[in-house]
């Protein structure tokens, strides 16, 4: 199991998330993710410490309103959230780890904005 740590940009969202094995990340096309960037790294909610933040952190629903956006209140990053693909565990936003670690894990593309027709791919 490897530890990562990481933070939204302002670093007042401190989080660490527990990993084991090789790590693939979602590269999701969905209507937020292609705008910010999002590289899910999926885990367990057991997995992932909010170190520091939670005073600072709003929530965004859209659409379902079952995924829960997560952003620091004060730089706008979401560094993590509760994914509708996977309401009990946290979508970590692997591009917040520190020292660029998501350059060295596999990403796979998802076809976010067909959600429905391919979110199995994702369990």
């Amino acid at each position: 199991m490897r530890t990562y740590r990481g933070s939204c940009h302002c670093q007042a969202v401190q989080i660490e998330v527990d990993v084991a094995g090789t790590v693939s990340l979602a590269e999701c096309n969905c209507s937020i993710c292609e705008r910010v960037g999002y590289l899910h790294l999926i885990v367990p909610q057991s997995q992932f410490r909010l170190i520091s933040g939670a005073e600072q952190l709003t929530s965004y629903r859209f659409n379902t309103r079952v995924a829960e956006h997560l952003f620091c209140r004060v730089c706008g990053v979401k560094a993590f959230y509760v994914p509708r693909s996977h309401p009990d565990q946290v979508s970590v936003n692997a591009r917040c780890l520190a020292d660029n670690v998501w350059r060295q894990m596999e990403i796979v593309p998802f076809d976010g904005q067909n959600w429905e027709d391919n979110v199995q791919r994702l369990r």
